[in-house]
């Protein structure tokens, strides 16, 4: 990747809808996998923002549909987030004021390790890299702005 883009505050550089495509490598088998799908990202009235993803993942040529919610809260930075999963447990803050970010979120016996970094405006990207006795993965997702122009992701 070339230059971040700094983002001032993450609630509101993620407050939209956004176009999603993911793949989803295993390093030991080799197989692949894609998500595509909608993100969006809409405000709770407790303050912060309801990520709810929906979508098809296809894995061994099977196509299944496919959601996931995550609560954005704001973090103890300005501009900062603390994310959670939906039923509130914590997993992981998210700081994109230097347009990159590196967060760790251990589970059970394995470690997910998150890089977030934005493109631009309309445009960013995660990799969770999951390592343990039994995963070996690579997920990386790419996030357009809805109506935004591709940029060639």
């Amino acid at each position: 990747m070339g230059e971040f883009w700094p983002v001032r505050d993450a609630l509101a550089f993620l407050t939209g809808s956004w176009r999603v495509r993911r793949t989803v490598r295993d390093q030991v088998s080799c197989e692949r996998g894609e998500f595509t799908g909608t993100t969006v990202f809409g405000r709770l009235t407790e303050g912060g923002l309801l990520h709810r993803e929906t979508g098809t993942f296809v894995w061994q040529g099977v196509a299944r549909p496919a959601e996931r919610t995550l609560r954005f809260l704001p973090g103890s930075t300005p501009g900062t987030a603390d994310v959670r999963f939906a039923d509130g447990r914590p997993f992981h803050v998210l700081d994109l004021t230097a347009g990159r970010y590196v967060a760790d979120h251990p589970c059970a016996a394995d470690l997910y390790r998150g890089e977030f970094t934005v493109l631009d405006a309309d445009r960013w990207r995660t990799e969770w890299r999951v390592r343990g006795p039994t995963k070996d993965l690579v997920l990386t997702t790419d996030y357009t702005r809805q109506g935004a122009v591709s940029g060639g992701l």
